[in-house]
């Protein structure tokens, strides 16, 4: 498959950063990338559409990226998805809870489009 055949779902509360991120993708040959603001947005597109990569943000109203990825393992359906979390906050403690649900890879803010490429291409290769 190639990356413009790769369905993205990119989950983010701040629409700015969603759209930074989404000029690095396409940047990087995807073009289908899906997004939503917060963790139960996108369960809704996991539902609705295959997904072959979330990127989500740790920290979001309504539902946080943790408890999307709780919720994706979990999943007889979803759980296989390759998940990287972003976040600003790399505690022990959150890293230690990210990994024990299988995030897939984990990138801090800030981040350059080098970074992202790197952990996707080891996701998804």
């Amino acid at each position: 498959m190639t990356q413009a055949n790769r369905e993205i779902l990119l989950v983010d509360d701040t629409a700015v950063l969603r759209n930074i991120m989404k000029i690095q993708l396409q940047g990087m040959g995807f073009f289908n990338i899906h997004e939503a603001p917060d963790g139960s947005e996108a369960l809704k597109i996991l539902h609705a559409t295959r997904i072959d990569l979330v990127i989500s943000d740790w920290n979001m109203p309504v539902m946080s990226g943790f408890e999307l990825l709780r919720e994706i393992r979990s999943s007889e359906v979803l759980k296989d998805i390759p998940f990287i979390m972003v976040t600003a906050e790399a505690t022990t403690a959150k890293i230690s809870m990210a990994v024990q649900l299988k995030v897939d890879e984990l990138i801090l803010k800030p981040f350059t489009m080098e970074i992202l490429e790197r952990k996707i291409n080891r996701v998804i290769h």
